[in-house]
Formats: structure tokens, sequence, C-alpha cells
């Protein structure tokens, strides 16, 4: 910066904002209120995950109350929450950095329970689907903000436990949601969003009591990046829309070939500007630390096969198979419950193997479950607990090892980033989502019931890119280090390396 000098503080200069800040939670004592601080960032992440999902199973019930508006109509009931979601999670966690995670949390969690009630009582489609979209914008805020809350309480010992918690509490509210959903429907579709001021109410509450009192982390006046931020929403949106909207409209329609390819231009002048810019609302220096970006995009990866599978196991239950909605909800249940028992004990797995050896192993026994469908997956279902559910235990294996360690790596940021960087995670999981449902949509040919080998094409896919997720995984830090080890290692970074602008994650 003009001005500096050798002695400015290294917080200020643009090679330390991008480099790892002293652990200093493996220095002080725990904090004791850790796992309390966790269960309410983690019953933010369920809301979160459990709307989207429970909304979709009560899609045909909102449909025959608003009975006059066109399925294009309703679909923006789904749509609208997924879409802002992804484009607002980066600039939300830019924000959250700016103005604290504890004021962003509370905030985002308030506006939720007060959406909710909004999506409730909507008397229209029309406000049904705008309080959808203040929903999706207080997902955005909770969702990176919940995550970098909770991290800096544990020290690095704990915190693949830590995030594995995190990463079961999503897969319970994925599994639940269509069980939650089609219950609640059945009475009224208005209790999904109805059961969640209550909740929203006692985590408000025990946030304020319990979440640390943070605020903008010194290091310098933020400066304000409007023209940034006004291109990651148009970039995001524009590319979420067509792969969100394109089984509606066509793969080749006009529309979806005109957002996607507006979504890729404008990402485009996007890179171009926050390269430029003295204080982007993405800072480039993220990705100077090697292990947060093969995070970043081994989640990408991981998430396209995490999503295509998911669909293509419910097309074959419902559609090759004929079984009923219900009977392929409870057929899918070993994937969650193995994900729920793995990800509780990866703090003690990432101990035993070290972060790398797990995220490969991880990667790699996810696509061995679609490899073992591919192989063995016959036309009737009748052998059932032979033929693919040990698929899904494996992929369930996989979910479980890989989904805390790479998430985990939001914690090598300095504290001026740990929002922003959870919200490029996050965002990599929404973009990889809605790319994974949208390809499996094309190798299947938009078929409501395809058949066994357009899902084997399917498979082969999902098993390629969970390949390429454990590729990813292996740009980890070899192992993790001993405590003892760790504390002196993290002060000669935070010394000699920050002057020389060398990044200490790239050599552990």
């Amino acid at each position: 910066m003009p001005g500096a000098t050798p002695d400015k503080p290294p917080a200020t200069t643009p090679d330390s904002a991008s480099a790892p800040a002293p652990d200093t939670a493996s220095d002080a004592a725990p904090d004791p209120r850790r796992w309390l601080i966790l269960a309410v960032a983690s019953a933010a992440q369920f809301l979160a995950v459990l709307d989207m999902i429970a909304v979709n199973i009560a899609f045909p019930a909102i449909g025959a109350d608003f009975s006059s508006a066109s399925t294009a109509e309703l679909s923006w009931v789904l749509n609208a929450y997924t879409i802002v979601l992804a484009a607002l999670l980066v600039p939300a966690g830019r924000l959250a950095d700016a103005i604290g995670g504890r004021r962003s949390f509370l905030t985002g969690i308030a506006l939720f329970g007060l959406a909710s009630l909004a999506c409730g009582a909507a008397p229209g489609l029309g406000t049904l689907i705008a309080a959808r979209v203040a929903q999706g914008v207080a997902a955005a805020v909770l969702v990176p903000t919940s995550l970098s809350l909770a991290l800096p309480a544990f020290p690095r010992r704990e915190r693949a436990t830590a995030v594995g918690v995190w990463t079961a509490v999503s897969a319970v509210a994925a599994s639940s949601g269509p069980v939650a959903g089609g219950l609640l429907a059945a009475s009224d579709w208005r209790w999904i969003f109805l059961i969640n001021p209550p909740v929203v109410l006692v985590a408000w509450v025990a946030g304020l009591r319990l979440l640390p009192r943070t605020g903008p982390v010194p290091g310098g006046r933020r400066r304000l990046d409007p023209l940034g931020t006004l291109l990651v929403l148009l970039g995001t949106g524009a590319v979420t829309t067509a792969c969100v909207e394109a089984a509606d409209w066509g793969y080749g329609a006009p529309a979806t070939l005109g957002f996607l390819a507006t979504g890729l231009v404008v990402g485009a002048v996007a890179v171009a500007h926050v390269r430029r810019h003295p204080d982007p609302v993405v800072d480039p220096g993220l990705f100077r630390t090697r292990a947060f970006t093969a995070a970043a995009l081994g989640l990408l990866s991981y998430f396209l096969a995490y999503a295509a599978s998911l669909l293509a196991a419910t097309l074959l239950f419902t559609g090759a198979w004929g079984w009923s909605p219900a009977r392929a909800g409870l057929a899918v249940t070993p994937w969650p419950l193995a994900v729920l028992v793995v990800s509780t004990l990866s703090g003690r797995i990432v101990r035993a193997l070290g972060e790398r050896t797990t995220a490969v192993v991880g990667g790699l026994c996810f696509a061995a479950g679609p490899m073992w469908w591919v192989l063995l997956a016959g036309g009737d279902g009748a052998h059932y607990a032979v033929e693919f559910m040990p698929g899904l235990v494996l992929t369930g294996i996989g979910a479980g090892l890989y989904q805390p360690v790479m998430f985990s790596a939001a914690g090598l940021l300095p504290a001026r980033r740990l929002s922003l960087g959870s919200g490029v995670l996050m965002m990599s999981r929404q973009g990889g989502s809605a790319l994974g449902v949208a390809a499996l949509v094309v190798i299947t040919g938009g078929a409501a019931r395809p058949g066994l080998d357009a899902l084997r094409a399917g498979w082969i896919f999902t098993a390629v890119t969970a390949a390429l997720a454990a590729v990813a995984g292996a740009a980890l830090r070899t192992g993790v280090r001993h405590e003892t080890r760790e504390t002196g290692k993290n002060r000669t970074d935070s010394g000699e390396n920050r002057g020389s602008g060398r990044d200490p994650a790239r050599h552990h």
C-alpha cells in the first residue's frame, strides 16, 4: 500500500491478508462453551437445508392451493430460494467479515424467522415467492456465518470433529426433509414454514447469550466494492438460474443458453475486476492458500457427484423399480445414516490418517458406490440389499470422511476472511449441486423414468467426478500436526513468512 513501511503491521499488507493467521486456538484453553456454540450454528444450518428440501415434497399441495397458477409460476416457490441463496453466499460472507459474525448471524436468523412467518401466512403466490426470496437472503447470511463462528471456538485437534457434527446435521436435515415435508403437507403445507419461528426464537436467544462478541477484525478500514458485489450476484445468479430452469426451459433453449452465456461473461468480468480492486468482494488472496483452493475445487466436484447420485437413486426407485415415494425415501436412509456415524467420528479418523489421506479415501469411497451400482444394480429391485444398499453405505462413508476435512479448510484463513472463505466453500456446494442435477438430467435425456442404461451412464459420471474430488483432496496437507509442533510452527509462520509474502499453507 502507498506509504507503507517495513514496520507497518502485516495485517494491512495484501500478502498477509491471504496467509493463515497463527492458530491461537491451539495456544489457549478451549472455549468451554464451544459445543453449545456449535449447536446454535448447526441449528441454523439445519433450518436452511430443511427448508430447501421439504418444500419440494409439498409442491403438489402448494399447487392445489394456488390452482390458477401455472407450473412455471409455481416453480419459483422452489427456485427463488435456491437461486438467491447461491448468489448471495459470497457477498454475505464478506458482509459478515466487515460487520462481525455475531451481528450478522443474529440478523440473519431473525430475518429467517420473519420470512418463514410470511411464507406461512402468504395470501397469494406472489407474496409466497417474495417471502421465499427473503428466506434465501437470510439463509445466505446464516450458512457461512454459522461455520465461521463455530470454528474459532475449537482447537485445531477438534475442528474435524466439529465440522463433522456440522456436516452430520446437514445430512440429517437433507434426509429428513422429504419425511418432514410429507407429514406436514398432509396437514397443511403452511406448517413447513410455521414450525420455523419457535426454533428460530430459541436459536436467537441462545446465540445472543453464547456467541462470542465479534466485530470487524482490526487491520484497516475495509473499502466497499459495490461493482464487484453486483458482478458476483449477476454471474452466480445467471448460471444458477440456467441450471435450475434448464429442465423446464430445455437445455438448448435460447433462455437457458442466454442465462448461461451471461453468467460466464459476467463471471469473467468479475474475475478481472477483483484482480484490480484494492479490496475486492472476493479477495484473490484466498486462493493463495493451496489447501483452501483444493477445498473449493474439491467440494465443487464432490457435490456434482453427490447431487447427481441422489437424484439417480430416486429415479431408479420410483422409475425403473416402480416404488412409491415413501418407499424410495426409506430406501435411501442407509446413506445419511452412514454420513451421520462416520462424520461424528471424523476427528479421530483425521488424527489417525491425516487430512490428505482422509479426504482421498473419502472421495474414493464415494466413487466406489456408483461403480457398485453400475456393476450390480438390476432391473426389478428384488435384491436391493445386495445390489444397491452397499453402494449407499459406501457413498455415505465417503461423504462422512470427505466433507468435514474439506469444509474445515476455511479455518486456515485469517479471521478477517473466515466468513468470506466459508461463503466461497458454500457456493461450491450450491453450484456443484445445481450442476450435478442438470448434468444427470442431460445424461438421462430428461426422462421421468430413465432406463438402467441411462442411469448407468449417470453413475459413471458421478464416479468420475467423485474421483476428481479425491484428486483435489490429495492437494491438502500431508497430515495433522501435533499440538506441540503446531504452536511453534505457526508462530514462526506469523513472524517470518508474513514479512516475506510466502504462504505457509503451501508447505504443510
